[in-house]
């Protein structure tokens, strides 16, 4: 049976009331304060204290504080006067058991409140944020299917203009072609025309000399001009495979425009901080002195030199970690662990690096599932890692507590 507190003081002024009750050695968050407009109860076991109000107050506006080994209660008067007392005497036993069961019920009612009320606030934040998420992955896949679709309509104004080159230099080379075989035939005729001409003063020639017994004169030398089709490769056209030396040119073309766009964005570059590996070293030097914008600019270059360094996409990544661009740091890690295949001991250190970057990304996000997969994956590869069984634990008590606060 609980021992009622009996050494408690009050005072009043004509619009409040303020009681003060010693806890006598109870902690705080052992002590249960019941109030409403007519009954006032503080329950700190084994003690027991009860205050049936001499008139009513409000219950809205008045006040608790716990602490100091001192229970304060303020309570705001509903009509403005000066009480004789602070409890009612004369109420009988039943009359009091009414007040109390109409107070704890009341206080039950407004707890129910309270806790339907702050489900339903974070019931409604989860729903925001993961609105506002799928808004953002959407803009984002908007942006994507964008650049795509610039990037391919590029492509094809660029194939169109090489056809039409193409179709160009073909007919050039038809023109020029039939204009040779024109001034070739033209050439052979007239020194056809020639030798016959030189034939026949050589002949009357010798026909003259032969009547008067003199000796022939030397031939007169000439050129004869010989000319070829032009080729870009070194052997005949006739030991050529057309299809095969077609399809070699259309590679070569698309490789000299990839080059010739990379050099135009590379041209103020020297020569030696055109290598993909000295970008990588110069990226990362400026993110251990803290300059990450800098850092990925240096691996920026370094991966449109070559796309297949896992580890570039990785410190990449932890550069927009510490930028806060977390879905970029998500997709680098992604980018870097897709790279890191097959699994094995080799990349098992770089696997564990982006595994816990893409974890730490989505946790900021507070997509917790899917933080939770990638630290567990990190685990299996360092199962002794202290810190990733800390944070890895942390994750599973998010969401066991999203789960339980959610039903």
């Amino acid at each position: 049976m609980p021992l009622l507190v009996s050494d408690y003081s009050w005072t009043q002024t004509a619009s409040t009331v303020h009681i003060s009750l010693p806890l006598k050695g109870a902690r705080v968050g052992k002590v249960d304060i019941v109030s409403t407009d007519e009954y006032v109860k503080v329950h700190f076991p084994p003690y027991l204290f009860e205050a049936f109000l001499l008139e009513p107050v409000d219950d809205d506006r008045s006040t608790a504080r716990v602490g100091d080994g001192v229970a304060v209660i303020g309570l705001e008067k509903r009509t403005a006067r000066v009480w004789e007392q602070l409890m009612v005497t004369t109420a009988d036993k039943e009359k009091k058991k009414e007040i109390r069961r109409r107070a704890l019920l009341e206080h039950h009612n407004t707890l129910s409140s309270q806790a339907r009320r702050t489900a339903e606030t974070r019931q409604a934040d989860r729903k925001y944020a993961l609105e506002t998420m799928m808004k953002l992955e959407q803009e984002e896949r908007d942006g994507i299917q964008r650049t795509k679709d610039g990037e391919r309509e590029r492509t094809t104004a660029e194939l169109q203009e090489w056809q039409r080159h193409r179709e160009e230099e073909d007919s050039g080379m038809k023109k020029r072609r039939d204009e040779e075989d024109s001034g070739m035939k033209k050439r052979r005729d007239e020194e056809d025309s020639g030798m016959k001409k030189r034939r026949d003063e050589e002949d009357s020639g010798m026909k003259k000399r032969d009547q008067r017994g003199d000796l022939p004169p030397p031939r007169r030398s000439s050129s004869i001009f010989v000319s070829f089709t032009p080729r870009v490769f070194l052997t005949a056209l006739r030991e050529s495979r057309v299809p095969e030396e077609e399809e070699w040119l259309r590679k070569q073309a698309a490789a000299r425009r990839a080059v010739s766009g990379d050099d135009e964005d590379l041209k103020d570059l020297k020569e030696e901080e055109r290598n993909p590996e000295w970008l990588k070293d110069k990226g990362d030097q400026r993110f251990l002195t803290g300059d990450f914008l800098g850092a990925v600019n240096a691996y920026n270059l370094s991966i449109r030199l070559n796309r297949r360094n896992p580890a570039v996409f990785s410190n990449r990544a932890a550069c927009h970690l510490k930028m806060r661009n977390l879905h970029k740091a998500i997709e680098d890690a992604s980018q870097a662990l897709d790279l890191l295949t097959p699994p094995v001991a080799a990349n098992a250190a770089a696997r564990l690096r982006a595994s816990v970057r893409r974890g730490t990304a989505f946790l900021q996000l507070q997509l917790y599932a899917q933080g939770l997969q990638d630290f567990q994956a990190a685990l299996k590869i360092d199962p002794q890692n202290e810190a990733l069984q800390a944070d890895t634990q942390r994750l599973r008590d998010i969401i066991q507590g999203s789960a339980a606060g959610g039903t």
